[in-house]
């Protein structure tokens, strides 16, 4: 019996790759995957608490757009394509409740004259696992280069979603600060205070393209 053992052992050493394969073909690598943005469902907004002249507390200033444009690519490894996977939003369209604000924003804050866009190029979806399940609820965050009136920085999103037909339907958060992308908090006459504190939110719709 330890002949044999010692026999069988010494061929499999000495075998060569393919005769101990055969009958198992080599499993194919994947094809990239990409993820487009659906044509709604999709918005961007900043929240900044501000404290108005005449107010005794606090009020939320809030800015949305929909014009929103990119995807996010993943290989056939399921690592992200960086650069193929960006997200860019027009902050000439942001808008609030109150047509100064949005003026002042973006002439002196954003200056969306030289700096019309936010970009997230996306580096790396962490916790997102590689084969999404057919439905439910997943957490991930967000990894990338954000940029912000000409200034780019590293930025972390925490991001939930639901699963519907392999379409994913969520939202990312991040908080960022006005000093952070070289900004200035905005100082009007009508506003007491201006937190140094945004919440960004990303309410996010993509869907699997066909042809990717």
């Amino acid at each position: 019996m330890r002949s044999s053992l010692i026999s069988l052992t010494l061929y499999a050493i000495a075998a060569p790759a393919g005769l101990l394969g055969q009958g198992t073909a080599p499993r194919a690598p994947s094809a990239p995957v990409r993820y487009q943005l659906a044509a709604t469902g999709n918005v961007a907004r900043f929240i900044v608490k501000e404290t108005l002249v005449g107010a005794t507390l606090p009020n939320e200033a809030i800015g949305t757009t929909s014009a929103i444009t990119g995807a996010i690519v993943l290989d056939g490894k399921g690592a992200v394509d960086t650069t193929s996977s960006v997200i860019t939003v027009d902050l000439r369209t942001l808008q609030s409740d109150r047509d100064r604000r949005d003026n002042y924003i973006k002439r002196r804050t954003l200056v969306v004259d030289s700096f019309p866009n936010a970009v997230l190029r996306v580096r790396e979806l962490r916790g997102l696992p590689v084969q999404l399940p057919a439905s439910g609820s997943v957490s991930f965050t967000v990894v990338g280069d954000f940029t912000v009136h000409g200034v780019t920085r590293p930025s972390l999103w925490e991001a939930t979603a639901t699963v519907v037909n392999g379409a994913l339907l969520g939202k990312a958060t991040t908080r960022v600060k006005f000093g952070d992308f070289g900004m200035e908090r905005p100082r009007v006459m009508v506003v007491l205070s201006v937190e140094d504190d945004i919440k960004l939110e990303y309410d996010f719709h993509f869907v699997r393209a066909e042809n990717p």
